[in-house]
C-alpha cells in the first residue's frame, strides 16, 4: 500500500476522517484517509500517494503537487 497514488473523494483535513480511493490488487477500493502532515487539508479530486497504511481500511496520505 505505501507508495501507492490514488485520489481524495472525501476532504481530508485536520479534525476531519476523509476518504481516498486507490488502485489495488487489480481494482479500485475506498480507504478512510487521514493527512501525513497533520495540518494539511487536501480537498477532493487532488491526486495523493499512501505513506502509511493501518490495516484493514486506513490510510496516511500526501498531497501530490507539481504534476
Amino acid at each position: 500500500m505505501v507508495g501507492l497514488m490514488g485520489r481524495v473523494t472525501g476532504t481530508v483535513g485536520p479534525g476531519l476522517v476523509g476518504e481516498v480511493i486507490v488502485r489495488v490488487r487489480g481494482g479500485a477500493e475506498h480507504f478512510l484517509a487521514y493527512a501525513a502532515a497533520g495540518t494539511e487539508r487536501i480537498e477532493r479530486g487532488t491526486m495523493v500517494t499512501v505513506v502509511e497504511y493501518l490495516p484493514p481500511r486506513t490510510v496516511y496520505v500526501a498531497a501530490m503537487y507539481g504534476g
